[in-house]
């Protein structure tokens, strides 16, 4: 079957509710909670769950469910790490809010409130697969801004959102100094950093005392990351910035997420000690500037070593803005990163990254009822994605 085979059942003639009961069967069920099963059915029901997960000779679909075949089926893929819906596909600049160029630290700036659900690129990531990203305001400042997690549907940012605020996201290297006089060189931006760190640690003291001060948004966000109430997202790709970073962990005991990170195989002993997974930058990134170093095999390279590894789109300054990680995880497969492994990148470790590994990147019993549906081996390029649901509700059906 080398197309997507969707089987009415027999009450298919009444309309279908959002939210409906559906069934989906693969010849092999990537489940990224144990090993894959073949011939496997994954029930998601009409509250957007997933009800069962397991062969067909021994769950049975209940009649009335909506069933959609493939020839593999997947969770929903997770992006770790993208700016779509603030960076919109056209590339002007009143579809570009991404990042802030008024002054390098920012943390009180929300991506809600920017954030395009109908954005062409959330359906274009749709269909490819892509059921949930983390999203939000992107590397080039000391402290950009702050992120969120949606869901690839809705047409606004509340039938797309799953997570406010997730993570803060800081930028340490050159890149900054050169969209901010101010930022200065390595040295001058870690002491940015540091200061206003240590200025949000003297809010909430003052806070806690009771000490009359005037209400500042941007240092009640740092003290969320001082409390570890949510993560710094750093994005580093260098030795000397991946270093600098885990001296941030270390000195505020920040709960932190490298990003990016693409010289992180040279130090994979020092970020393995510090215990932090890392969201690494696409696969297929242009080896300049910062990156020049990266290579296709940093993927393997960490997941070997023990680290918690997940792949991301990233922000592109050329249209389309956006990359698609099936093809990062597939280029990462394709060099030495075992199949399920590379999978996981864009699945179920995604998902633990961002938070989010109790309710999707697997299909088990309880989750959202996120699910990808494939015509051939998801990695290879001449497969496509037939089919995507998102808790229980099917939002593609053509095969891209």
């Amino acid at each position: 079957m080398r197309r997507l085979t969707i089987l009415a059942a027999a009450s298919a003639a009444i309309a279908l509710p959002v939210h409906a009961q559906v069934a989906v069967r693969g010849e092999t069920v990537y489940t990224m909670a144990g090993a894959a099963i073949r011939d496997g059915v994954v029930l998601i029901g009409a509250n957007g769950k997933i009800e069962r997960v397991g062969p067909a000779s021994e769950v049975q679909v209940p009649a009335g469910y909506r069933v959609l075949t493939g020839r593999v089926v997947t969770p929903g893929l997770v992006d770790a790490h993208s700016v779509i819906g603030l960076a919109g596909a056209l590339g002007q600049a009143h579809d570009q809010d991404q990042l802030d160029r008024t002054e390098a630290l920012q943390p009180e700036l929300r991506a809600i409130d920017a954030y395009n659900a109908r954005d062409e690129l959330v359906s274009w990531l749709r269909g490819f697969g892509v059921t949930t990203v983390h999203t939000g305001h992107g590397p080039g400042a000391l402290i950009s801004g702050q992120t969120m997690i949606v869901k690839t549907r809705g047409d606004d940012v509340g039938d797309a959102l799953v997570d406010t605020a997730t993570m803060v996201a800081f930028t340490l290297g050159p890149s900054v100094g050169q969209n901010f006089r101010n930022a200065g060189t390595r040295a001058r931006g870690m002491a940015l950093v540091r200061t206003e760190l240590i200025r949000a640690q003297e809010y909430a003291r003052k806070q806690r005392a009771g000490d009359a001060q005037p209400r500042d948004l941007g240092h009640e966000m740092l003290g969320r990351v001082l409390n570890r109430e949510m993560p710094a997202l750093v994005t580093a790709n260098r030795v000397s910035e991946i270093l600098a970073a885990l001296r941030l962990k270390e000195e505020f005991g920040l709960d932190l997420v490298l990003d990016g990170a693409a010289e992180s195989y040279m130090v994979i002993d020092e970020i393995r000690r510090a215990g932090v997974p890392v969201i690494i930058h696409p696969s297929m990134v242009r080896l300049t500037g910062e990156t020049q170093s990266a290579t296709l095999e940093t993927a393997r390279r960490l997941r070997e070593a023990g680290i918690t590894v997940a792949l991301q789109s990233g922000y592109e300054g050329y249209v389309p803005k956006t990359r698609v990680v099936l093809f990062e995880a597939a280029i990462a497969a394709a060099n030495g990163m075992a199949f399920e492994d590379a999978l996981r990148t864009i699945t179920i470790d995604a998902a633990r990254v961002i938070g989010l590994g109790d309710r999707v990147g697997s299909l088990e019993r309880g989750k959202d009822g996120d699910v990808a549906v494939f015509d051939g081996d998801p990695f290879e390029y001449t497969s496509h994605v037939c089919a995507v649901v998102i808790e229980g509700q099917v939002v593609s059906e053509t095969c891209r």
